[in-house]
C-alpha cells in the first residue's frame, strides 16, 4: 500500500498545521506523508516547539511554509485538511487540487493570552485535541 499524501493547512503555519504534520508523520508514517503550510507564514510558535517536545517530538528546525509556494510547484495531494477555527470565524484558505477536502478545526495557540504556563498549558490542552482527532480521522481512512 503506498502512502497517502496529506496537507495540513491554516493561516500562519505556525502552530496547529504544524503539530498535524508531525503526528501523522510520527505515529502514521505507514499510511501517510504530511505536509503543512499556511496562506501568510509566519514564525514557529515557540509554545508549540515546547507542548510538542513534552511529548517527544521534535520541530524545532520545522520552518513554516506558504500554501502559495505548494501552489506554484504544483504539488498535489491525496487529501487537503484545513485546521482553522471557524468558529472564531477565522478564515479558512482555500488550496486547489483535486484531493479529498477535509476541515477538522481547532482554536488557534497564537492567539493565547496570559503568563507563560497558562498558555503552555493551553497550547498542551490544543495540542492534545489535535493528536486524538488528527489519529481517529487517520484511523478512518
Amino acid at each position: 500500500m503506498s502512502q497517502k499524501k496529506v496537507l495540513f493547512v491554516c493561516i500562519h503555519n505556525s502552530a496547529r498545521s504544524q503539530m498535524a504534520e508531525a503526528f501523522i508523520n510520527h505515529f502514521a508514517a505507514d499510511k501517510f506523508v504530511a505536509e503543512s503550510a499556511g496562506i501568510e507564514p509566519g514564525q514557529l510558535n515557540p509554545f508549540v516547539v515546547k507542548a510538542m517536545a513534552n511529548v517527544g517530538i521534535d520541530i524545532s528546525q520545522n520552518t513554516t511554509n506558504s500554501a502559495r509556494d505548494f501552489i506554484d510547484e504544483g504539488r498535489t495531494y491525496d487529501y487537503i485538511i484545513t485546521v482553522c477555527d471557524e468558529a472564531s470565524a477565522e478564515r479558512c484558505p482555500v488550496f486547489p487540487g483535486s484531493g479529498a477536502r477535509v476541515h477538522i478545526g481547532f482554536p488557534d495557540p497564537s492567539a493565547l493570552s496570559g503568563s507563560d504556563e497558562k498558555r503552555l498549558a493551553e497550547t498542551e490542552r490544543i495540542r492534545d485535541q489535535i493528536k486524538a482527532q488528527i489519529l481517529a480521522w487517520a484511523e478512518s481512512i
